[in-house]
């Protein structure tokens, strides 16, 4: 056998370099978010929300970053909204308006985003079912949402909308919504392993919003004073930096991609708070991929810059 010449050994290491999604070594798992196109970008998936109040606002901005990332083909195929609401009764929905079952019945949906109050969810393995049934090739993301009143959501609703206190300790924060974390995860394991594949991969909302209070109780946070900044009100609807960190959680999950360094999303930007920057920007950038990243449950299991 010849020995390559300089070019033909050139041609097969970048070939080689090729198969291999940057920060990834042969044999990780990893979600699949579509193939890269010609410019690295991942292929544009078509995305469907059923969704509660703390998730509404992630659609348009995860469109606007898809954009900004040269991702093509990233397509909102619906949002149905129910407040306050669990997967079950998204899946209840009389037939002639639960457009979540009609889209994907017709196959249009790539991706089924989901964000139930507790866990178990009896909702999100009906629509597993449901989505596979019409195109086996399926992911399902769920969101782990933190909970309103800074209670553990497998409380909900007994949670008061009286004296609600944000200044938690670290100590505190992590076990704030430990059980239902521990329940999402149960679950995510149960419906992947009667599906024979995973199927199911978490957005760790919660997670990272521990890790956020963590960081403002620190003082480790630019533009970020107290942990209560990050709620319009006492049933914890984020305010525009957590919304803004819950769709680079949304990003990174969906596409596999780091955030950092996209451009501030409007929906931070228009806030025009002067602490508010592009210093605090890029520390939520930051944590969304750190969190994402060393989280198994969401199928990003390679590091990026």
């Amino acid at each position: 056998m010849k020995p390559l010449t300089k070019p033909a050994w050139l041609a097969a290491a970048l070939l080689l370099a090729a198969t291999l999604l940057p920060g990834m070594t042969a044999g990780q798992e990893k979600a699949p978010a579509g193939k890269p196109d010609a410019t690295g970008a991942p292929k544009g998936v078509r995305v469907f929300f059923a969704s509660h109040s703390l998730m509404w606002y992630v659609p348009p901005a995860l469109g606007e970053l898809a954009g900004a990332a040269g991702i093509k083909d990233h397509k909102l195929a619906g949002l149905q909204k129910l407040g306050g609401s669990r997967t079950l009764q998204h899946w209840n929905l009389p037939e002639a308006q639960n457009q979540a079952k009609k889209a994907l019945k017709a196959g249009d949906v790539d991706v089924l985003v989901m964000s139930p109050i507790q866990f178990p969810d009896e909702g999100i393995a009906n629509f597993v079912k449901l989505g596979l049934e019409h195109n086996p090739n399926m992911r399902f993301l769920v969101q782990v949402s933190w909970g309103g009143w800074d209670i553990d959501n497998q409380d909900f609703p007994k949670g008061s909308t009286f004296n609600v206190d944000r200044n938690k300790t670290p100590e505190q924060l992590k076990k704030l919504y430990a059980r239902n974390v521990q329940a999402a995860e149960a679950q995510a394991d149960d419906i992947n392993k009667k599906v024979g594949k995973k199927v199911v991969y978490l957005v760790p909302s919660a997670q990272a919003v521990v890790a956020l209070r963590t960081r403002i109780f620190n003082k480790e946070l630019p533009g970020l004073a107290t942990q209560g900044e990050l709620f319009r009100d006492a049933m914890s609807h984020p305010a525009a930096p957590l919304e803004a960190l819950n769709t680079y959680l949304h990003y990174a999950v969906l596409y596999g991609q780091s955030p950092v360094g996209l451009p501030m999303p409007g929906l931070l930007k228009n806030t025009k708070k002067a602490a508010w920057d592009e210093k605090l920007n890029r520390a939520l950038q930051e944590l969304a991929w750190e969190t994402v990243s060393g989280y198994p449950y969401s199928g990003v299991a390679a590091k990026q810059p």
